[in-house]
């Protein structure tokens, strides 16, 4: 279900099989479903399996009896479930025009950055924040415990260009001239989307063959 969820977020690649007027340098993933715009029942189906997937997955893992102990990877497992029911609100509220290409649409700032001119901002970045705390705290448990050693090396790394992408973006929107956030974002997501697939790999391999010592999570 961890995996899935991270297939189902990268839905945005369907955007290089359809023409769009949207520059995939520029613009920002939150404008491929906004309301009216072609296809973006697409896209909101993948987000929606995203959240179900995500929030399915924090039940299994927290109930009736947490699998993992450890509170930096509770800690993790909540958060995946915030990102579920964020980015279901995320989905079903998305914003209502383009500025610059759709007619009449006032030039307001849009996508997945704090600027909280419209409710989907506000759901969109905390989706971000709970991915976060999600790869941050199931990185501090695998460092602490042995547990899901695959996100200390290959995880790091994804981790590593995930911060580097979102300070870029952080960094140029506060910025004039053409910094590419559209790129920035996709590089941002696409590496959420292969964390996600790393963590549930990594979720499976700890269940099956790695022992007991590396099943259940001590508080140690």
């Amino acid at each position: 279900m961890v995996a899935l969820a991270g297939i189902c977020y990268s839905s945005w690649v369907l955007e290089f099989l359809w023409p769009s007027p949207l520059d995939p340098f520029r613009s920002f993933l939150s404008e491929l479903d906004a309301a009216h715009r072609p296809h973006r029942e697409v896209y909101v189906a993948g987000d929606i399996t995203t959240s179900c997937c995500a929030m399915l997955a924090a039940v299994v893992l927290l109930v009736p009896r947490p699998v993992f102990r450890g509170f930096p990877a509770i800690t993790a497992v909540v958060a995946l479930g915030t990102f579920g029911m964020s980015t279901i609100a995320d989905a079903l509220m998305p914003i209502e025009c383009i500025p610059g290409v759709d007619a009449g649409c006032p030039n307001e700032p849009s996508g997945i950055l704090p600027q909280l001119h419209h409710i989907h901002a506000l759901t969109s970045t905390l989706a971000v924040f709970s991915i976060f705390t999600a790869m941050i705290a199931a990185t501090v448990a695998a460092y602490r415990s042995g547990t899901w050693p695959e996100l200390r090396v290959v995880g790091s790394t994804v981790l590593g260009v995930i911060v580097v992408s979102t300070v870029w973006m952080l960094a140029a929107d506060n910025l004039s001239g053409d910094f590419r956030l559209g790129l920035a974002q996709r590089i941002q997501v696409g590496g959420m989307t292969v964390w996600l697939m790393i963590w549930g790999w990594a979720i499976v391999a700890s269940r099956h063959g790695r022992g007991a010592g590396h099943t259940r999570m001590s508080d140690g």
